[in-house]
């Protein structure tokens, strides 16, 4: 159940959709494109300075407070700052608040991302405690559900409130802060799993992959099609049955659970035998200590500290720079790049919508084919990432090109890039420096992404766009306003992928020896 709470939650917070009324936030308060780029960093900032959510999650797990602490003290301080960041930033959307100075104005959207990761921090970490022995596959499973949380509160919205980005900004200060009030006791860390763990996460894995499938079905519909109100409804309660399958899946995982319990208590004395059986002939034993403390006592339970001492950390933190800074800025641009390039509103919607659901991809088959390629085939997630990052640059070129039909193209594959960077940058940490603070350190690495997109955002595509734009409106239109920052994003990119295949070159004795260990088990 505690899986299934964290589901829920990650699935409320509307990630990726500053597209969808960001244009209202420039018109209403008279910004031009750099300074809206600044407030789309500060989000990004937000998104990605969670250092304080691990902080926090660390104090109080690893201190085990009884009974009244738990995660759900995280989860209830990113609602609070949920509630106050939207909700102002609507306030002065819509006039009860006077025009506040841009400085403020950040604060707010800085506010309502930065609560995303004490949700996101709470459930990852949760979960991986939970799963130590799948730590990619539920990494990617809690990071797909918040990439496709975007495309589900823009389907609430089309049905309700559709054309009223105002209504937008108001839902979004509710929903994600009800939820999460609702479900956060669920949120817990169990020591105990007796069951069938692959196969329940893998469960969980398809439901979020049929989701965003549904979804896509959806949004390609209703770009052929205009779809009438009883249309939209029906279609918005076959998501909410989608979205209570988990259930399902979670009370059957529980009757197994607790059948395979009742038989393992039956046959106890068999399995003391078989225990025995195993110990003394093998010595697996013998080579598990001997790969524990020789190899891993160094990386196991690192602080921030420690890690940020190593040269690994560092490699991952500059390749981050140079990609989740690159394919953030692609989102944050998108609704000008479809502006410039004559996409309709409704094209630039779906736009927003399917780079949530090609992110979900991404998370999602990043986190599962990591653990499979590793146990099976000994790939380790470094090259994954160096794999990933040399598709960015695909992505990036394809974008600059500006043919016909490139923005669909080059922006799907920039979302399951940046979902890929989203799941196996936690995970690598995660490997590297040990589950005991992997809250606070991958969400320190997790600073390179606001970084990046600072530099990308206002220093190269908000400065080429104003240069290039005319006129008061501060608009530009055709591939000029675009085509030379994504080539300069390219460019760096590609030093992304030469820091990454370092990082590669480095561990690769250090994964050798985690596979080996995970195959004597």
């Amino acid at each position: 159940m505690a899986t299934v709470a964290s589901i829920w939650i990650q699935y409320s917070c509307g990630s990726y959709t500053f597209g969808i009324y960001s244009s209202l936030l420039k018109s209403s308060q008279g910004y031009d494109q750099s300074t809206l780029e600044t407030l789309a960093v500060f989000r990004n900032i937000g998104t990605c300075a969670g250092v304080l959510a691990g902080v926090i999650y660390s104090a109080i797990t690893l201190r085990n407070y009884s009974g009244f602490c738990g995660p759900w003290v995280v989860q209830l301080a990113g609602a609070i700052q949920n509630f106050l960041g939207y909700f102002l930033t609507w306030a002065c959307v819509v006039g009860l608040i006077q025009r506040p100075p841009v400085p403020l104005m950040c604060l707010f959207m800085f506010l309502s991302t930065h609560s995303m990761t004490f949700f996101n921090t709470a459930n990852t970490v949760t979960g991986v405690h939970n799963f130590p022995e799948y730590g990619g596959t539920i990494v990617g499973i809690m990071k797909g559900c918040l990439g496709i949380s975007g495309a589900i509160v823009i389907q609430v919205y089309d049905t309700f409130y559709k054309g009223d980005p105002s209504k937008f900004l108001l839902m979004l200060a509710l929903l994600p802060t009800f939820v999460p009030l609702m479900l956060m006791l669920l949120v817990k860390i169990y020591k105990t799993n007796i069951g069938d763990d692959k196969k329940h996460l893998n469960g969980f894995s398809a439901v979020v992959l049929i989701i965003a499938g549904y979804l896509m079905l959806i949004i390609m519909l209703e770009n052929i099609f205009s779809l009438p109100s009883w249309a939209r409804i029906f279609t918005f309660i076959l998501l909410l049955i989608l979205l209570a399958s988990p259930l399902g899946l979670a009370i059957k995982a529980q009757k197994e659970d607790s059948n395979r319990f009742l038989k393992t208590f039956n046959l106890e004395s068999n399995d003391a035998k078989d225990q025995a059986y195993h110990e003394l002939p093998s010595g697996e034993g013998e080579v598990n200590a001997a790969l524990d403390e020789k190899n891993l006592s160094v990386e196991e339970g690192m602080n921030l500290f420690q890690a940020m001492c190593t040269v690994n950390f560092w490699l991952l933190f500059i390749a981050m720079i140079c990609g989740m800074g690159s394919t953030q800025t692609v989102i944050n641009s998108l609704s000008q790049m479809g502006q410039s390039l004559n996409y309709t509103s409704v094209e630039v919607n779906s736009l927003v919508s399917l780079w949530s659901i090609w992110n979900c991809l991404g998370r999602v088959g990043a986190g599962y084919l990591s653990d499979y390629l590793l146990h099976t085939r000994g790939w380790t997630r470094p090259l994954l990432m160096s794999i990933t990052l040399a598709a960015t640059i695909i992505g990036h070129i394809v974008i600059a090109s500006g043919f016909p039909g490139t923005l669909y193209v080059g922006s799907i594959l920039m979302a399951i890039c940046d979902g890929s960077f989203w799941t196996l940058m936690p995970t690598i940490a995660l490997d590297m420096f040990g589950v005991r603070h992997m809250g606070t350190i991958f969400n320190a690495i997790g600073v390179a992404c606001p970084v990046g997109s600072y530099i990308f955002s206002v220093r190269i595509i908000g400065y080429i766009y104003d240069k290039e734009a005319g006129g008061e409106d501060h608009l530009c239109f055709g591939t000029r306003c675009f085509m030379l920052s994504f080539f300069i994003m390219a460019s760096l990119a590609l030093l992304g992928f030469l820091f990454s295949m370092a990082l590669f070159q480095r561990t690769r004795g250090f994964y050798m020896v985690r596979r080996l260990k995970h195959s004597l088990r």
